[in-house]
């Protein structure tokens, strides 16, 4: 599946034989699930390695994000484009010639793999720092390699977590996904630093001051895990405000975000926003007339009202969370979150959702796996598609989230005359 860019076709069919998988494993006893689980989690992850990037271009910004700073550049001064960074340039990245598939054209002459060649980096500090470890560590024309390898390695790290934290039950939920091999090796995102940050905050420390560190910098890695913040708060309001809880968890991950901006803020002041504001804009999310955003309560309600609705929504899920969210189980809180926010802003990437299905593995409820199926579909079928199948898929999940939650309320006694 990982050879080209896959079609609708086969990662439905991916999906179909994941579903299965994990139906199957229902039999199967719980002491000799714990080895299929691991074996069948590290060699299907190790499928990404097969080929180059398959259906993603990011990596290449990665890999270029990196030798810009092993130059002594700060990554947000200037884009691949930019004349003044033409010496650090190589015929991998920028190839001689714009015949090759998936280029993008530089503004002047010539063609580039990294995607929006004229706009900065948007990738924050702590992945910045990724990006420089794995140019540091990787040999003459790897090239992509050593970004998958990473993935791959953190990819199964956590699957180690989630079997110690969760047993290997729940963890096959993430073992056995297509979106790891896909996402998480071979297209080498580096949403997998965030979810394995927040992996390990919730299933290698205790609550606290290292869990706040922890979740700080998965914050500083890809700006998508905050929404694992309010899980790590579950129930704070639930009897007065527990301002030590909220205190413990909150200054540490403040800090490491702040901290780890302070060097590239006194090297680019402003800048070190980069393309994030320009990036909100492409994808609509500034308004929902246009494009895939806000899709499923677009269905429900006007357009110009979606994203007011979608930023009340995720507002009270949070206080929700705080309010009445168990303390022991912050990552149910987290999913919740995460979930939610994903349902009601309706990404067109499919690897926004690697927080979901790790959270999934964690908390067993496997509902919520259909909004990572969502983001595939809507990222393989084409994220600017007007007629994008995401929509009925994010729909579909929206509802089998609703049919979960339903049936594990609990049901008040029977009352016999």
């Amino acid at each position: 599946m990982v050879a080209g860019p896959p079609g609708l076709g086969w990662t439905l069919s991916a999906w179909v034989l994941f579903g299965a998988a994990l139906w199957l494993a229902r039999r199967v006893p719980e002491r000799r699930l714990g080895a299929l689980v691991v074996a069948g989690g590290i060699m299907l992850a190790a499928t990404g390695l097969a080929a180059p990037p398959s259906s993603s271009t990011d990596s290449f910004r990665y890999a270029w994000d990196g030798r810009v700073q092993a130059a002594g550049i700060s990554p947000y001064d200037h884009p691949p484009a930019d004349p003044a960074l033409e010496r650090l340039r190589d015929d991998w990245l920028f190839p001689p010639g714009c015949d090759a598939p998936r280029l993008w054209p530089l503004p002047g002459d010539g063609c580039t793999r990294i995607n929006r060649p004229a706009e900065p980096t948007i990738y924050p500090p702590v992945a910045q720092g990724y990006f420089l470890l794995i140019h540091w560590l990787s040999p003459e024309g790897s090239r992509h390699k050593v970004l998958q390898l990473g993935g791959w390695v953190m990819a199964v790290l956590a699957l180690v977590v989630l079997c110690r934290l969760a047993g290997a039950r729940r963890a096959a939920h993430w073992a056995w996904c297509p979106a790891v091999p896909i996402e998480a090796v071979n297209n080498a995102h580096v949403d997998m630093l965030g979810v394995l940050l927040v992996v390990l905050a919730f299933g290698a420390v205790s609550a606290g001051r290292a869990r706040g560190t922890l979740l700080g910098a998965a914050v500083a890695a890809k700006l998508l895990p905050a929404t694992a913040l309010p899980g790590a708060l579950s129930g704070v309001l639930a009897n007065g405000v527990a301002w030590r809880r909220v205190l413990v968890t909150v200054v540490p991950a403040a800090l490491v975000v702040a901290l780890s901006y302070v060097p590239y803020v006194l090297a680019s002041g402003t800048a070190v926003l980069g393309y994030l504001p320009g990036y909100l804009k492409e994808e609509r999310y500034d308004g929902a007339g246009h494009g895939n955003r806000y899709a499923v309560l677009r269905l429900l309600l006007p357009d110009s009202w979606a994203p007011y609705a979608a930023i009340a929504l995720i507002g009270l899920v949070v206080l929700l969370v705080l309010r009445y969210g168990d303390a022991d189980r912050p990552w149910r809180g987290a999913l919740l979150v995460s979930g939610s926010l994903l349902l009601l802003f309706t990404p067109g990437y499919s690897w926004y959702a690697l927080l979901v299905v790790a959270l999934v593995a964690m908390d067993g409820r496997v509902e919520w796996l259909g909004v990572a199926l969502a983001g595939a579909v809507a990222y393989t079928a084409g994220p600017a598609d007007p007629g994008n199948l995401g929509t009925p898929f994010y729909a579909a999940a929206a509802l089998a989230v609703l049919v979960g939650w339903a049936a594990r309320r609990p049901h008040p006694a029977e009352v016999r005359p």
